[in-house]
């Protein structure tokens, strides 16, 4: 049994990219947890979270989120339900039963015309409908009085769900070229990565907005770049302009965040070739071991 960590704990969301990733993290540090499954726990609905946290829960790790960026800019209402007024409903749930609350956000809730790193206590301005869903929800924890975590995030991926990565790699195997924009930068992130890092964060009993994403900054272009490279396919990647891919929902253009309260705390986080370069490895292993 770990006891660094405030316990009992529960996990909401553990079927997602990052749910995944931190039932890795709490199996590896052999830390009992509890994760509510969708049958059992629904963010819009107060009784069931207050059936999920118990009296004695002491550490909620949420990684439940409405995350269908473009799908947000015509169900705003539905996104904010579930990213805002459901997160808030939680946060007071962790209030009442002096449970701390991690909980994530991101980096669309900056408006993405900044031309240095996004600082952790810069004013929230969030660039779509999906950014002003997950603000909503960090006002709210932080209106609700109850000890808590937020970690803002940014470009997650994994070697497991629906990511960018395995999206890449996937193309990259069947067609010759493949254009993508050379004009959005930002920090990716392995969701292994920042479970890990949470984890740290949680034992070094940090508080507040915090931001934690892989070390080192690239556009998606240089991102997808490198995947290629790593899956040794025969596809050329070309940079191209975001207007060539128009979408619903507004994309940043530089939504760099700035990590130095994290590394302060935790030291310097990983490259994000290095964690890119495991997380392929990882991949390919799966690919081996497959019918």
């Amino acid at each position: 049994m770990n006891n660094t960590f405030p316990q009992p704990i529960v996990l909401i969301g553990f079927d997602g990219m990052l749910g995944n990733a931190w039932r890795e993290v709490l199996d590896n540090l052999q830390v009992e947890y509890r994760c509510p499954t969708l049958a059992e726990f629904d963010l819009t609905n107060e009784k069931s979270i207050s059936q999920s946290i118990t009296d004695d829960v002491q550490l909620v790790i949420n990684c439940a989120a409405y995350t269908a960026v473009d799908k947000a800019e015509e169900e705003e209402f539905l996104a904010t339900r579930i990213n805002g007024d459901g997160v808030g409903k939680l946060a007071d749930r962790c209030k009442q039963v002096g449970a701390k609350i991690v909980h994530y956000s991101t980096d669309y809730v900056f408006p993405g015309n900044a031309s240095s790193p996004y600082l952790p206590d810069m004013q929230r301005q969030p660039c779509n409908a999906y950014g002003r869903s997950k603000a909503a929800g960090e006002e709210l924890i932080q209106q609700s009085g109850c000890e808590h975590l937020i970690l803002r995030t940014s470009w997650l991926y994994a070697p497991w769900a629906n990511n960018f990565v395995i999206t890449i790699a996937k193309l990259a195997t069947s067609r010759d070229e493949l254009q993508v924009v050379n004009d959005q930068f930002g920090r990716p992130t392995s969701a292994q990565h920042l479970a890990a890092a949470s984890a740290k964060m949680i034992q070094a009993k940090a508080c507040g907005i915090h931001h934690i994403t892989d070390g080192g900054q690239c556009s998606w272009f240089e991102f997808a770049t490198q995947i290629v490279k790593l899956t040794g396919a025969n596809c050329t990647i070309k940079p191209c302009g975001s207007e060539q891919y128009p979408r619903p929902a507004l994309r940043p253009a530089y939504s760099v965040l700035d990590l130095s309260s994290t590394e302060k705390i935790i030291g310097a986080m990983p490259h994000w070739k290095n964690n890119l370069s495991s997380v392929m490895e990882q991949l390919r292993k799966k690919e081996t071991v497959s019918p």
